[in-house]
């Protein structure tokens, strides 16, 4: 966005209307001349004590005016402006940017608790100063990313970017992480939820892929007919549970930590169990509901999983070799290792040194490396390492969510600034995917 938009933004849409002063190069934002200034957090302009936190500019009309423009600073990057040379306030960016790309009216905004007041309450403001029309349905605030239960910050150093999770975990790991935890809830950065989650989509993926290779290889026994796939009672009962639960979780304030429990756990579990049926003899009426029940589950955990951002960009296959990887570069293995060790202990099995197996097998296990015997045959996945099963999450770092929930807007009331809203609204959006 170009600085001549902004510059004119302000010009012509707040200061033309009364809404904006200069002084001494500085363009400030008049609170008082908007009504509704405070509707958001509920704070009230009375209420806001000039001089208690930091000193009031004198040139103000009201200590709670904040910059649109300031004027320039020795030493500081500047532009030319027709009040004379300096930057953008910090509020003004972000209307100038959302009118800019999104217009005036759009559905969600989003940004930190620490957000609320003043940033999101003076956004509004030179917003609907501007237009009339400017609106913006939902405000989503979320909880910080905390370390040890402190906020993360460069000052303090105990910040990671996702380049340095992401060379150990899975990026669809640290997705399900974070949104396995209520957005307004502060979560504390742990590696025990990390390694829960890798060991969670592995399942998730796992479960999905077996189902997948099943139907790929029963293709030609399901009818191609038009008509709608006829399920087992417990299918049946399986989607529409996922389905109900999956629209009332997304409506009660975007509950994404909920969505991926219940039903949905349900449903994987019932995929699994289908996939155990069809290796029975069974009649054909009752093979061919079994395997379109898998077919309609498998569908429908799908989309769930779209919504939410965990659907990979490649196959189930392709994602489940990565999150090997990644459990092998945590363990400080690589696969000819787990593959020798595999070996090994297949010899101490044949000599009957059942003790010594199970030493190896948990040796493994506390790198992350599960072993399963399957037959003959022995096969690895990763795994929650066994020593960081036992540790405990402090009982501060434990979800605690604030009081106020997703805000719809034109809904908030000054006298009542933590009135619940439902997010109903939600529900046409769902619907798209």
């Amino acid at each position: 966005m170009s600085r001549a938009f902004l510059i004119t933004w302000s010009r012509s849409k707040i200061i033309n209307k009364d809404f904006g002063y200069v002084v001494d190069g500085d363009v400030f934002f008049a609170v008082d001349k908007f009504p509704n200034y405070g509707k958001l957090s509920g704070q009230k302009l009375e209420n806001n004590r000039a001089g208690e936190r930091v000193a009031v500019d004198s040139r103000k009309r009201n200590p709670s005016d904040f910059a649109l423009w300031k004027a320039a600073t020795p030493g500081e990057p500047s532009w030319d402006s027709p009040w004379g040379p300096g930057r953008p306030g910090w509020h003004i960016e972000c209307s100038a940017m959302s009118a800019h790309y999104l217009s005036f009216k759009f559905d969600i905004h989003g940004g930190g608790l620490d957000l609320i007041f003043p940033h999101h309450e003076n956004e509004i403001a030179q917003s609907c100063a501007a237009c009339e029309e400017s609106d913006v349905s939902y405000w989503l605030h979320n909880g910080h990313v905390t370390n040890n239960n402190e906020k993360m910050s460069k000052s303090l150093g105990n910040f990671f970017t996702i380049h340095q999770i992401t060379e150990r975990y899975h990026p669809l790991a640290l997705r399900y992480f974070l949104i396995n935890a209520h957005y307004r809830s502060l979560l504390n950065y742990s590696v025990v939820q990390l390694e829960g989650a890798s060991d969670a989509i592995f399942y998730i993926y796992q479960s999905l892929k077996d189902c997948q290779d099943a139907l790929l290889q029963l293709q030609e026994e399901i009818p191609n007919d038009g008509k709608p796939a006829q399920t087992t009672p417990d299918a049946k009962e399986c989607i529409s549970k996922l389905c109900n639960e999956f629209q009332v979780k997304m409506s009660d304030d975007l509950s994404t930590s909920l969505i991926l429990t219940g039903a949905f756990l349900e449903a994987l579990k019932l995929v699994n169990n289908l996939l155990t049926m069809l290796k029975k003899k069974q009649q054909k009426q009752q093979r061919l509901l079994v395997i379109q029940s898998l077919k309609e589950i498998g569908k429908e955990v799908t989309k769930v999983l779209d919504v939410l951002g965990l659907q990979p960009p490649c196959s189930y296959n392709e994602v489940l070799l990565q999150l090997k990887e990644k459990a092998l570069t945590r363990a400080g293995l690589v696969e000819d290792d787990v593959i020798r060790l595999i070996n090994e202990r297949a010899e101490v099995r044949r000599n009957k040194d059942f003790l010594k197996s199970d030493q190896m097998r948990a040796h493994l296990q506390a790198k992350g490396i599960a072993l399963m015997d399957v037959g003959t045959e022995t096969i690895w996945r990763p795994c929650v390492p066994v020593q960081q099963e036992s540790e405990v999450v402090p009982s501060e770092a434990r979800r605690s969510l604030p009081s106020l929930k997703l805000h719809k807007y034109a809904d908030l009331d000054s006298s009542s600034p933590k009135k619940h809203i439902e997010f109903g609204g939600i529900k046409a959006i769902c619907r798209q995917f």
